[in-house]
């Protein structure tokens, strides 16, 4: 059953600090749309029961499958999960039948990501340079907070 409060959650949370940008403006219903297909799978990564992450699985044309979008919540990240994470995402792309299982990822990513890709045994297919017009500074998981979630402005003294 589609959640897009989860995947919501996991793409603001995470993306938050790294300019995941094209979302943010979906309504619940684009993110029903795009959840409720067969050839898309949402896979929770857990640490004792508690949230950590998450991959995003779309079959596409010609039996491959993209890693869509995966992650790791700010609270996990350096703590050594996020290569068992990304095996356990890739390995459950293959189960689903893939001929070949690829990821995009660029420079605005966390800096561990494509290295984590490389580790993996992801090879790289194509490097094209593109210009975004981005602002100063990622949004954040929260409005009116910058990366990390925390507090950007200033609350007035009660003095």
């Amino acid at each position: 059953m589609p959640t897009p409060e989860l995947n919501r959650f996991f793409y603001t949370a995470i993306g938050g600090d790294w300019y995941w940008l094209e979302r943010l403006r979906w309504t619940f219903a684009d993110w029903l749309n795009y959840l409720d297909r067969p050839e898309l799978e949402t896979w929770v990564v857990s640490v004792a029961g508690v949230p950590a992450g998450y991959g995003e699985l779309e079959r596409q044309a010609g039996d491959d499958v993209e890693i869509a979008y995966f992650g790791l919540l700010p609270a996990w990240t350096g703590a050594g999960l996020g290569g068992w994470a990304l095996s356990e995402v890739a390995d459950r792309a293959w189960a689903m039948g893939a001929r070949r299982v690829w990821v995009h990822t660029c420079d605005l990513d966390h800096p561990a990501a494509l290295a984590n890709y490389l580790a993996r045994g992801f090879v790289p297919f194509k490097t094209e340079t593109k210009t975004e017009n981005l602002p100063p500074e990622p949004p954040g998981p929260w409005n009116g907070c910058g990366p990390t979630g925390r507090l950007t402005a200033r609350l007035p003294s009660s003095d």
